[in-house]
């Protein structure tokens, strides 16, 4: 299994809890930064000594901010050489969820959306969470390593938590730091991108493989059965949704990559702006103006700023009709792609099957060396 050495600061103490408290802090954030920084340098001089693991839970199809937020720097990652894992998180949609919903239709639209953006099945592992038993399996063993205390202060778990509107939570949501930990683990990741909000969970993660090397040893002298997981920081910028709040499949202020030109220009046509006639890139001060303004320069490659130069005294409608250009030229070839894919929902499950037994195998191998590491191997 391949290895990077961890520049990190190690977590030493026995309760997680100041670990995972801390992850966000002033000092430890710039070590994270500065390591996140290196490790992309080093994946340009030699990718071969990394393995992602990334995903995304199948609760509504994607939009444009997964895709400049998330889906973009996955095809990076895999144009240049770093193998990689990516999860569709069926398991994790119950978590905070009476029932699963659409679910089947859901994942095979991520999948669809997943190969339409140019994720490549023969080189990225693509699987689900209830096709990998001895993943799942992981989760025993894993959480004889934590705390309910240090479940429950998980900033994550939190906040998850208040988002229910203070229903009683159900064990799935309590441990869903420790079904992560087993998601990063199974494969022996040892690189997660992440903006800083999750770097608690890679914390997590950090702490269960520590504590199942020191309690329960290893499969093998030379090395602990699971690495040290690492940041790859996200530096993917935030795209704000058409009514200028926090872009979001629930509340419908999104443009779907699976949206034809109509839709795309019909929403962006409700898009907010300002009523200063006059466009400038000012993210302060005109946040909904400045959103356009970026995602105009995200879909074309450009500046915002001179974007909005040209601009000038166009007004709202201006931006709007430059946007919508911007946006569906740039995905028109992507959405084209969509299109045959979503109608060959047999390849899409050939995609998933092929995905699955790649990632069965491999999380069988772990558990094996989990099991002979914790003497069960009768």
């Amino acid at each position: 299994m391949m290895t990077t050495e961890t520049t990190t600061e190690t977590v030493g103490a026995e309760s997680a809890g100041d670990a995972l408290a801390g992850s966000t802090s002033g000092a430890s954030l710039a070590r994270t930064t500065a390591r996140s920084a290196e490790i992309e340098r080093q994946i340009d001089v030699d990718p071969s000594g990394f393995r992602v693991l990334t995903g995304d839970r199948p609760t509504g199809n994607l939009h444009l901010g997964h895709y400049f937020g998330t889906l973009r720097n996955r095809v990076l990652l895999q144009r240049k050489g770093v193998e990689t894992f990516i999860l569709v998180a069926d398991y994790q949609v119950i978590t905070d969820r009476d029932g699963v919903g659409a679910i089947r239709e859901r994942v095979l639209s991520l999948l669809a959306d997943y190969l339409a953006v140019g994720l490549d099945p023969e080189a990225t592992t693509i699987f689900t969470h209830s096709s990998i038993p001895a993943l799942n399996q992981l989760m025993l063993p894993f959480l004889s390593l934590v705390t309910d205390a240090e479940l429950r202060r998980n900033p994550t778990v939190k906040a998850e938590f208040e988002a229910t509107g203070g229903r009683p939570m159900s064990g799935l949501l309590l441990t869903y730091p420790v079904h992560q930990a087993a998601d990063i683990l199974f494969c022996k990741a040892n690189l997660v991108p992440v903006g800083k909000d999750q770097l608690p969970h890679l914390e997590q993660a950090r702490v269960v493989a520590r504590r199942f090397d020191e309690r329960y040893g290893r499969a093998v002298p030379d090395a602990p059965v699971f690495p040290a997981p690492e940041a790859l920081l996200s530096q993917a910028a935030n795209l704000l949704g058409t009514d200028g709040q926090k872009m979001s499949k629930s509340k419908g202020n999104t443009i779907e990559l699976g949206m034809d030109a109509d839709a795309t220009a019909k929403a962006l046509k409700k898009a907010v702006t300002d009523a200063d006639r006059h466009i400038t890139y000012d993210p302060e001060n005109r946040p909904e103006v400045a959103n356009l303004l970026l995602l105009a320069g995200l879909a074309s490659d450009r500046d915002p700023a001179q974007i909005a130069e040209e601009i000038g005294d166009g007004g709202g409608g201006t931006l709007k009709k430059v946007v919508t250009e911007a946006v569906n030229e740039h995905f028109a070839p992507i959405r084209a792609r969509r299109a045959e894919l979503a109608a060959d929902e047999a390849y899409l499950r050939e995609v998933l099957a092929r995905g699955n037994a790649r990632a069965t195998e491999i999380a069988e191998a772990t558990l094996d060396e989990v099991r002979t590491a914790m003497q069960m191997q009768y």
